[in-house]
């Protein structure tokens, strides 16, 4: 851990133990990636999947993100889960219950063919553990048009909110509402696609997103 990544701001929200992190890491979809093109910053939602400390990122052959992660140059990597709305007294104290995660790193093209699809099948267990042997696997020319990149993952920092209202002294005797709205996700009854065969029964490892 260098200064880049250790926390300024509420430092006892701060947690650097790996296998504490990687928990918020495995159980997200989306990661924000940051960059520096031409001197333009940019930040772009993707899907990844996490092996060790390395995550994996997936796009289009053509994707500028993946061709300026493939030179090496730093990057910076984030996942935000909110948990609940924080509704003070005071609009000032207003927050949110969160956990979150960033990452630094540098990224690498990842060519062999075994490892690419090694990568996509991690990315596909991120996604839903079970799926990737239920479906078809990537054919050449899929495997062609898409680039893979291997983040590494140098330096990472979890920061928790987990507290009810922080309201100043002052405030506490106002007549307004002050407390948690929590926030659950969940996920529903599965929809079959429109041109689904109707004799095809729901897959095994959808099953179990909402069995469970």
């Amino acid at each position: 851990m260098t200064d880049k990544s250790k926390l300024k701001r509420v430092t006892k929200r701060g947690i650097y133990n790996r296998e504490e992190v990687y928990k918020i890491v495995d159980n997200n979809y989306i990661c924000h990636l940051a960059f520096v093109q031409n001197d333009i910053p940019f930040s772009i939602p993707t899907m990844y999947g996490r092996e060790k400390d390395t995550i994996f990122l997936h796009r289009a052959m053509a994707s500028r993100l993946l061709n300026e992660l493939e030179k090496g140059f730093p990057v910076c990597l984030s996942i935000a889960k909110v948990n609940a709305l924080v509704l003070a007294r005071s609009a000032f104290h207003h927050s949110l219950n969160y956990e979150s995660v960033v990452v630094f790193g540098k990224g690498k093209l990842v060519e062999e063919e075994k490892a690419k699809i090694h990568a996509l099948k991690v990315i596909s267990d991120n996604l839903l553990k079970g799926r990737w042997e239920e479906s078809r696997k990537p054919n050449k020319k899929e495997l062609h048009a898409t680039k893979v990149i291997a983040v590494s993952i140098d330096e990472i920092t979890r920061k928790v909110r987990n507290e009810g209202v922080n309201d100043s002294k002052e405030d506490i005797n106002l007549p307004v509402w002050a407390g948690l709205v929590p926030i659950k996700q969940q996920f529903l009854t599965p929809v079959n696609a429109i041109n689904l065969d109707k004799n095809i029964a729901i897959s095994e490892s959808v099953k179990k997103l909402y069995e469970n």
